[in-house]
Formats: C-alpha cells, structure tokens, sequence
C-alpha cells in the first residue's frame, strides 16, 4: 500500500451543530452552522475554501446545494455517497485533491434534522428491488439477520450485544454533548422494547439532529493556523454489496479488507492504536467491526468486550463520545467519528481524554453493511 499520502495533509478546524434535537432548523442550516464553525476553529475564511466534500439524505446534488447555501466556488468538489461511510471516503479524497495541488483549503461538511423530521429520512436510500416482497424495516432488519448469524453460529448473546450498548452510555455520561445519559445496564438493555429481534430499541443507534464538519489542508500550511493539527495518515476503502441479501456471509464486512490497507498505508499496526472509533449504528456492528479489524479473532467480539474490555477504565477505548448509540446519530453518522478523533488527538475531551491519544482508527459504514472505510489519524507525536 502506497504511503505517498502519509502526513502530508492534516485536519485544522473542525465544528458541530445542532447535536440532539434542533426544532425549526432545516438541515442545510445545521450543516451552514457546523461548516462555519470548522472555518473558525481553523483560523480561516469562508472565503479561503476551494474544495469541497458532502453527502446528504436530503439532496441529489449536494456539492450544488451546500456551494450554493454557502457561496462557495470551489475548484475541486465531491459528492460522493456510499451512505454513512461517505466522510472517511472524504478524507481520503481530500487528502488526494490537496497533494495534487487541486485545491487549498478542503471542507467537508454534513447536516440532518431527522429527528426534527420524525425519521423521515432514515429509509430514503434503502433498496427495493431484492428486499421489498418480505416487507423489512430498513435498515434494522439487516442488521438483525447478521446478528441472529453471528449468535447462531458463535454463540455469541444478547448479552454480550448489550455490553456494546452499556459502554457505550458510559462513554456518554462523561460526555456533555452526548444526547443519552444516564444509567444503563445489561438488564436494562436486555429488557428494552424488541424492535427486530434479537436487537432491542437498546441495541439501536438514537436518531437525532446535527451538523458536523473539518477542514483539511496541506501539511506545511497546517502549522501556521491555530489549532493542533491531527495528521491523515492512511485510509481505504471497501464494498462487497448493497443489499444484504447479496452479502456474501452475514458475519463477514468488507473492514476486513479497509482495516489492513488504512493500516499499512499508516504504518501502524493495531498496537500502536490509542483510540477506535467505531460506526455502532446498533450493537452488532461493534462485534463485528472489531473482529474484521483484526482485534479478536472471527467470533470473538461477543466475548472480547465482556467485562468493559471498550468501557472507561478498560483495555481499549472505543467511541468515548458515546458513539451513535448514545452520543448522536443524526442518518449518516461517520463525520462525527472523525470529530471525536480529533478532539481526543488534540488533548480536548474533557472528562472522557485519554491519558495517551496519539493515534486513533476511525472506521466508517455505510448502507447494510455495505460500505466500509477505515481511517487513521494521528496527533503531532504520530507524525
């Protein structure tokens, strides 16, 4: 894997808006709010942006609509969407525009008033042509059947699936931010309304409201703005289907393939990680990830984080925002992954800060398990 890309653009500015509930904002607004606070905390302009990076639920051609909420023009624009992996793909792609000398100064922005909109949003991509006859709830349905998978075949628990969703709010509770707070057990997981079996309303991400958005440039102008630079240092991506009928095994994602490749174009290894930021759009996901990411064997996530292996206090801290089970899931929730990275790499989490964060994994999914995009960041001392 090529590592020309290795350091030589890094995150200046990052901003949000609107986390949780924001009544009587549409979602441009909530991105316009987020974007123009990633501007500021890079110590630049609106103006200075010349490339640009989005994906929303709510616009067809959203390079078009966001350039033209925010008066851009840029020189190098992309709309990509592979669902809620399409920020990580950002990074990357922004990264390459910058090195190529396409552009200066890289917004990438996302906003959504889902919860505002009732949820309205939430099933606009889904696919029809497979699925529709068996009448599934999207996207949760899919999820249910790689969990039932995985429970059948490793005897992994709805137990061992709620211990995701309790470190998770234990992330959040040190998070004023976070939307969730409050006590959760295992108990009180395991006894939460069933919405598609085996995954309760417990086991589900929150649907919310938010905007969320970082700006990147070169290397070399990175140390002259103000805020602490947090270095890209390696990404890939990988797709395997759309539907999740045509997921060629239901316990197997394509980070197997994203995680090796973001990682050796890094050139770290999974030890040298202090952080993992995960896509928890329900428990499952967490299992997974961790096992196709390589840090447990196939079968094993269930087991690997029984005892608060992922908790505060335990041996490898994952989503200490509250991820998207507790902390904000506003549709399309891989931007605020690479936020909280940010945060913690530059020494700004509050409570929650690591004692060490110098490198961090950030690891995006987007449609039914479908796409799936690793990230590596890191702070000046990984640089």
């Amino acid at each position: 894997m090529s590592t020309l890309l290795r350091g030589q653009t890094a995150i200046v500015g990052i901003g949000q808006a609107g986390i949780g509930e924001a009544p009587g904002y549409s979602a441009m607004e909530l991105l316009g709010q987020a974007a123009l606070a990633a501007i500021a905390d890079a110590g630049l302009a609106l103006a200075d942006i010349d490339g640009l990076f989005t994906a929303t639920s709510s616009h067809a051609f959203p390079t078009l609509s966001v350039a033209e909420y925010l008066g851009l023009r840029p020189s190098f624009f992309d709309g990509t969407n592979v669902g809620g992996a399409s920020f990580e793909m950002h990074l990357l792609q922004a990264a390459l525009a910058l090195q190529a000398g396409l552009c200066n100064a890289a917004l990438i922005c996302y906003g959504s008033n889902q919860r505002s909109a009732g949820g309205r949003l939430v099933s606009m991509s889904e696919p029809q042509w497979h699925e529709q006859p068996y009448r599934p709830r999207h996207p949760i349905t899919g999820y249910a059947l790689a969990a039932s998978r995985h429970m059948h075949q490793y005897g992994t628990t709805r137990a061992m699936l709620a211990e995701v969703a309790v470190a998770a709010r234990q992330w959040a509770n040190l998070n004023p931010d976070a939307f969730a707070h409050g006590p959760l057990s295992v108990d009180d997981v395991l006894a939460s309304r069933m919405v598609s079996d085996p995954l309760s309303r417990a086991d589900c991400c929150l649907v919310t409201d938010g905007g969320a958005a970082c700006v990147m440039v070169r290397a070399e102008r990175a140390r002259d703005l103000p805020a602490p630079p947090v270095y890209f240092l390696g990404a890939a991506g990988a797709q395997w289907h759309r539907s999740i009928v045509a997921m060629p095994d239901l316990t197997v994602t394509a980070a197997a393939e994203s995680g090796p490749r973001a990682l050796a174009m890094a050139g770290v290894g999974l030890a040298d990680l202090d952080l993992v930021m995960l896509y928890d759009a329900f428990t499952i996901n967490t299992l997974l990830f961790l096992e196709d990411l390589g840090f447990c064997p196939k079968g094993e996530g269930g087991r690997f984080v029984q005892g608060g292996r992922i908790a505060p206090g335990g041996a490898l801290a994952v989503n200490t925002n509250g991820g998207g089970l507790s902390c904000v899931h506003p549709g399309m929730y891989g931007l605020f992954l690479i936020l909280e990275a940010v945060t913690q790499l530059r020494g700004a989490a509050g409570a929650r800060q690591l004692a060490k964060a110098e490198v961090a994994l950030v690891h995006g999914n987007g449609g039914t398990l479908s796409s799936q995009v690793t990230a590596v960041l890191g702070s000046a001392a990984a640089h």
